[in-house]
């Protein structure tokens, strides 16, 4: 029987699962990770977290949704972002934005805001396609993730029940 419990240990398993495949992509393959990419893996790290959290405390009734809730927010950041990197990768090429500077540059010498408006804006970099697979790249892998993730976890807040404990923490 799938319990809370698991849940948030398969959840903590996948992300880490695919932060190593980012991190193979990037070391092995030498695919260098673009700034909204860069975000993409914060949020799995986010997500990630708060799984493990989750699943170490094993809540009952209102913490478990609180966790729920807490990761559906980060999937659905997630969502955002690789979809905001979809939509550059697929732009034509005559609108496919400028490469802009790297992100450590970007957070190095302008305000976080700016440069948070500026790495969310995408530039060439972004929509460059690196890699595939079934026809797929990796941002769209990321938002098959980041919506499977929501979904999945939606399906557990409603579905799932605690597990009966002695102690109820």
């Amino acid at each position: 029987m799938l319990t809370s419990r698991l849940f948030f240990i398969s959840l903590f398993i996948i992300c880490l699962s695919l932060l190593g495949f980012g991190l193979y992509l990037e070391h092995v393959k030498g695919l260098e990770p673009c700034p909204l990419c860069a975000f993409q893996r914060l949020t799995y790290i986010a997500i990630a977290l708060v799984a493990l959290i989750g699943a170490i405390h094993n809540p009952l009734n209102i913490f478990r949704i609180i966790y729920n809730t807490l990761l559906i927010i980060l999937a659905l950041v997630g969502v955002g972002i690789a979809g905001r990197q979809t939509w550059l990768q697929h732009l034509p090429p005559e609108l496919v934005p400028e490469c802009g500077p790297g992100l450590e540059y970007m957070l190095e010498v302008f305000p976080f805001g700016q440069a948070l408006k500026m790495i969310f804006t995408g530039s060439g970099e972004c929509a460059e396609v690196q890699w595939q697979f079934i026809g797929l790249s990796i941002p769209e892998w990321s938002l098959v993730c980041f919506s499977s993730i929501t979904i999945a976890t939606l399906l557990a807040t409603f579905m799932l029940k605690p597990e009966r404990r002695l102690f109820n923490f």
